[in-house]
């Protein structure tokens, strides 16, 4: 099994993906999905009930979709087991909760800081386990969503002053 993740600007882009690879066959229990979301801002962690529903997700991974309150972060819409590794790591007050989740899931530990930042600041991950044979169709699919280009994106942060996701942090709240 390949770990393959990629950050997108928004929540619908990232639903429209979790779709195509479904519709790809690749299974709901190996996609995950991550993200800032209008409904996560607007409700509280125990209100994610039936909310993929709501969201777009008549099936599979997307109507198992709910709300996790994640430290740094704030509310977000998750799905699939990387939401659950993140929620367990939440509810028992584990430190690096969603960098945990993002390195057990594969990622190097710098990979995992941007991904947590990037739905810090109003992104959707997506986080596909997929056998190597399946590997290069679930990349083909993400990335013909145009994902965020990470090392760009990681040059904006670190101009910023940016190191590393902090979770002990605000949640990010963009000047308008």
């Amino acid at each position: 099994m390949r770990t393959v993740t990629r950050s997108y600007e928004s929540y619908d882009i990232a639903r429209r993906v979790v779709e195509e690879l479904q519709s790809a066959g690749v299974p709901a229990a190996d996609i995950s999905l991550i993200g800032r979301h209008e409904s996560a801002d607007n409700s509280n962690a125990g209100e994610g009930a039936g909310i993929g529903a709501a969201l777009g997700g008549a099936a599979g991974l997307l109507a198992g979709l709910g709300l996790l309150a994640i430290p740094g972060i704030g509310p977000v819409v998750a799905a699939g087991w990387l939401a659950s590794t993140a929620a367990v790591a939440a509810a028992g007050g584990v430190t690096g909760g969603l960098i945990g989740a993002f390195t057990t899931a594969g990622e190097d530990e710098d990979s995992a800081n941007y991904y947590a930042e990037t739905v810090r600041r109003g992104g959707t991950v997506v986080s596909v386990k997929a056998h190597e044979d399946q590997a290069p169709a679930a990349e083909a699919i993400m990335d013909g969503a145009t994902p965020i280009d990470r090392d760009a994106r990681l040059t904006d942060y670190r101009n910023e002053g940016w190191t590393r996701f902090d979770e002990r942090g605000e949640p990010y709240r963009p000047l308008i």
